[in-house]
């Protein structure tokens, strides 16, 4: 069976010893970046991979990017075939809990052509809570194999994409940061506040039910179709602050059948590079 969105801790349990199945552990805090890789020496799912975001999951930030680019097609191909991936194999990602960081590596995957890659749902979190062991120490390295990209077109908008987009009533930009950030009145990371014009508010928390597991698709979908109101999936272009928590709203609109989605990977945090690019409060 391939899973290519959710997966419960117990079926990936009973996989630890598969070699066709691969582990990524992507635990991580914006504000202490080593955190998630000091984290996961401490204890991690057996024969995990960690994969972090600053140093794996992105390029390294220019002058007029994001805070986290996206890293090359053929970059991260190296890098997944070193952590033993293949078009074989069955990748399972998670994070601390909510699998915001973790979706982030879903979605590269997805992007490149990887069809077989789910977020365990829960995190490490859900892994602990059910009594499954940890194992310390730096990874165990699998054997190498080939990942091949083959990078999906149309996944992927530009910042004059959406520029045109603001003034296109066909799209619909959704944005994932917290409501407050998104109103302007709160913002922790980056140096103007506020929102892209015409862009709607959809958190990624609100993707999130209790324990850390992403809801059901049926509430999902429910969700989902609110903020699209009345918009086809295909018209979303998913933004945050840069382009990571976005990928949760991707993939949760994945798991509710409502596919087609594409991701802004500079963000916010692109869009304030440019002075001359508009600003809206609210």
């Amino acid at each position: 069976m391939t899973y290519q969105t959710l997966i419960d801790v117990d079926t990936v349990a009973a996989h630890l010893t598969d070699p066709a199945w691969v582990r990524l552990d992507c635990r991580f805090e914006l504000t202490r970046p080593e955190w998630g890789e000091t984290s996961f020496r401490e204890g991690h799912l057996p024969g995990a991979q960690y994969a972090h975001l600053d140093r794996d999951l992105a390029a390294a930030p220019t002058a007029s990017s994001g805070r986290h680019p996206l890293p090359s097609a053929e970059v991260f191909a190296r890098l997944a075939g070193a952590w033993g991936i293949d078009e074989s194999v069955q990748v399972v990602v998670y994070d601390q809990g909510s699998g915001v960081y973790a979706a982030r590596a879903w979605w590269l995957l997805r992007w490149l052509g990887h069809e077989k890659v789910a977020l365990m749902s829960g995190g490490l979190e859900a892994w602990r809570s059910t009594g499954h062991a940890l194992e310390s120490g730096e990874a165990r390295r699998p054997r190498a194999r080939t990942f091949t990209p083959h990078a999906q077109p149309g996944w992927v908008v530009d910042v004059e994409q959406v520029l045109e987009a603001t003034q296109d009533p066909t799209q619909r930009i959704v944005d994932a940061r917290g409501a407050d950030r998104f109103a302007g009145q709160n913002e922790s990371m980056d140096p103007v506040a506020g929102h892209v014009p015409a862009a709607v508010n959809h958190p990624f928390m609100r993707n999130v039910g209790p324990g850390g597991h992403l809801l059901p698709a049926a509430e999902l979908r429910a969700r989902w179709q609110e903020t699209l109101a009345g918009h086809p999936p295909s018209s979303l272009i998913a933004m945050c602050g840069s382009g990571v928590s976005a990928c949760l709203n991707l993939l949760a609109l994945e798991h509710a059948g409502l596919h087609g989605g594409r991701l802004y990977p500079g963000s916010w945090s692109e869009w304030v590079r440019d002075p001359s690019r508009p600003v809206e409060k609210s």
